[in-house]
């Protein structure tokens, strides 16, 4: 037994926080628990702890009998005599058991007993101290890393977090002081279990009500918050004062708020935009710094299609669309971001399906469009009694357009079919006659390639001949240098001359063009 349990108490008291009363409590149960081991459960067994000695007593109680039928639970009158002068038959008397005789086995079961006991207490204590304090920042400092787990001492009791709830970016030594979000209050496990997170977004409102006064004290209120832990997040704010700027006071003087802010998250930038009830606005505010050309609401499907300059859509989706991420985070909408370029694309072919699918002509699709339908499966869904309502066009026309919408949307299948079927044989057709003009060319192109050489040596046989020598003679006939062209010469006919036809036929031609072109123009 331990001689002085006394100042153990007081210690474990002020260490972990247990009452006083629970450790005694829990102390009593192992003793019993122990001696119920070692004795079995022979008569009333107790146990009691005795303040001024600083140890727990055990008493088993046997009833005075005469005669002892059993000596295990009963205990004669003369033996009762001795532990009290006034018991009778029938008494029941406490006798003090020697705890030494409890052995080894079991003082290792009172020691499991004390153990379990001063875990349930201490669960017990961290239940009543954290139970009130869940989405509040916590400070601590960081002890040790167990399995990827934080632990971080909170001084009463350990919280971890978790390896899911840390940011990758973040390096925190053991013995670093740090803040985390209270996310969860676990009692399921072995003791109770707090249970810290530095991804939450809640972890950024509840540093900007520490740093904003007029957040604290209801002003200025964070509508909604949206994190890419370690790299970017925005916060959506309000004010109830009309002269007090939301946006203003959680930057501060200089930026000094919102860098504070910064600084705890490890650089993490920080987007503050301001909040509005019109779904539409509060969209723009949050697509920021991008500017917005126009906003396309999609009621049922709850989304957004914004519109943005060429030149601004990248700025508005951001690095590896982390900006229209965290502005569909931040509004609750589903947004999709289009330029205006892409935009015009997409109403021409819109156009051009709703043409094609409800045979209408290209100004009725135009105003379909111009009213957000922009096929036959939107105007078949939003209902007959809502397309009626489509300001400037006929009912009875616009209830025509319904009925083949249905009709399409019924037999698309095989509307779908048959339209791929048509454009197919167009498209055999056209490449057939490709086909035949590239025949047609190819042929051409060979007979000019089998004129043109004899044409040239046509050309080539011909010899220019002065008509007179120097001497005033004629000039000997030139002997042929060729094959002659026409007839071959008999005996007694004159030679032709090699080209000499081909010229004639030339000139002839030439002359011909020219009187024609003269009675032409009426010369």
């Amino acid at each position: 037994m331990i001689v002085d349990l006394n100042r153990v108490l007081e210690q474990i008291e002020k260490d972990k926080g247990i009452p006083r009363a629970s450790l005694i409590e829990a102390l009593e149960a192992a003793m019993l628990s122990a001696a119920h081991k070692k004795m079995g459960y022979l008569g009333e067994i107790e146990a009691h702890y005795n303040e001024e000695a600083g140890e727990v007593e055990l008493f088993q109680f046997k009833t005075v009998a005469d005669p002892i039928t059993n000596p295990h639970t009963e205990i004669s009158p003369e033996t009762a005599h001795k532990l009290d002068p006034d018991a009778v038959v029938g008494d029941s008397l406490g006798e003090k058991i020697d705890p030494n005789i409890l052995g080894r086995i079991a003082a290792q079961t009172a020691k499991q007993v004390i153990i379990q006991k001063m875990r349930d207490a201490e669960r017990d204590v961290v239940f009543k101290e954290y139970k009130d304090r869940v989405a509040q920042i916590l400070s601590g400092i960081v002890r040790r890393y167990e399995k990827g787990n934080m632990v971080v001492d909170l001084g009463k009791t350990e919280a971890i977090i978790p390896y899911r709830e840390q940011v990758q970016s973040e390096a925190y030594k053991p013995g670093d002081r740090m803040q985390a979000y209270f996310m969860e209050l676990n009692t399921s496990g072995r003791g109770a279990q707090v249970i810290l997170s530095r991804r939450h977004p809640a972890l950024l409102k509840a540093l900007f009500e520490v740093e904003v006064p007029e957040i604290s004290e209801g002003i200025v209120d964070i509508k909604s918050c949206a994190r890419e832990p370690g790299i970017r997040a925005k916060v959506a704010v309000y004010s109830k004062d009309s002269d007090v700027d939301p946006v203003g006071a959680c930057v501060g003087m200089k930026g000094s708020r919102v860098q504070s802010v910064v600084q705890e998250l490890r650089g993490e930038k920080i987007d503050i935009v301001l909040w509005d009830d019109d779904p539409a606005k509060f969209v723009c505010n949050a697509i920021a710094p991008a500017e917005v050309s126009k906003v396309i609401i999609k009621e049922n499907e709850h989304a957004m299609e914004i519109v943005v300059p060429d030149d601004q859509l990248s700025l508005a989706i951001g690095r590896k669309g982390q900006n229209v991420r965290l502005a569909a985070n931040l509004t609750g909408w589903n947004i999709d971001i289009y330029s205006e370029s892409k935009l015009d694309a997409m109403a021409k072919e819109a156009k051009s399906r709703l043409v094609e699918d409800l045979e209408i002509e290209d100004g009725t699709a135009t105003v379909l469009y111009s009213n957000a339908f922009r096929s036959a499966e939107e105007i078949r869904e939003v209902g007959l009694e809502e397309f009626l309502k489509i300001p400037g066009m006929d009912p009875d026309s616009l209830k025509k357009i319904f009925e083949r919408a249905c009709y399409v949307v019924e037999n698309r299948p095989a509307i779908d079919a048959e339209r791929a079927a048509r454009k197919a044989a167009e498209a055999a057709i056209a490449e057939e006659a490709a086909a035949q003009a590239a025949s047609l060319a190819g042929a051409e192109a060979a007979a000019a390639e089998a004129v043109a050489p004899e044409a040239v040596v046509a050309e080539a046989q011909v010899v220019e001949t002065p008509a007179v020598q120097a001497d005033g003679s004629a000039h000997p006939e030139p002997a042929p240098t060729g094959p002659l062209v026409g007839v071959e010469a008999k005996e007694g006919e004159s030679e032709v001359v090699p080209g000499t036809e081909v010229r004639k036929k030339k000139a002839k031609k030439e002359k011909e063009k020219v009187e024609e072109g003269m009675k032409a123009t009426g010369e």
